[in-house]
């Protein structure tokens, strides 16, 4: 039996060992947010955080999990208020398509913990998440502004 938070609740797991985590939240606790892409952890697609780091969920099997706190695309809201990335992919009309946004906004707040004043080039080495639109300029763009809200207090 694997216990897990996710979102703030804690649900249990007595399943297949080898499941991925990506399939516990979309099967399982009918969190559709978290995509799937390439079921190889390339994508990003999957990307959530696990214990505060951005991981790809569709390689990660849940019964490794236990006791671990998860945080989906659905929980990076805080009540009515939208996460400052999130608030920055809308202002900035960031997708094309979408199908991969949800990953790419988890990475990025991951990211910016680790890198507050990003350059393009911090942006492009360490974000790794394949948006098949190509919207990468907006992505950089809200991604800038995200961190300038950040380090202004917002």
């Amino acid at each position: 039996m694997v216990s897990v938070t996710v979102n703030g609740q804690t649900h249990t797991f007595d399943g297949d060992s080898e499941m991925p985590l990506l399939w516990f939240l979309r099967e399982n606790l009918n969190l559709k947010g978290t995509k799937f892409g390439c079921g190889i952890g390339q994508c990003g697609a999957c990307t959530v955080h696990i214990d505060g780091v951005a991981v790809r969920s569709c390689i990660v099997q849940v019964s490794l999990l236990d006791g671990a706190n998860i945080t989906t695309i659905e929980g990076l809201a805080k009540e009515t208020a939208l996460h400052p990335v999130q608030q920055t992919w809308i202002d900035e009309d960031v997708p094309q398509c979408g199908y991969c946004q949800a990953g790419q906004i988890m990475a990025a707040v991951d990211f910016l913990e680790k890198y507050p004043n990003p350059s393009d080039e911090d942006i492009n080495e360490n974000l790794t998440n394949i948006c098949r639109c190509g919207t990468y300029y907006r992505i950089r763009k809200a991604i800038h502004r995200a961190a300038k809200l950040k380090r202004s207090g917002m």
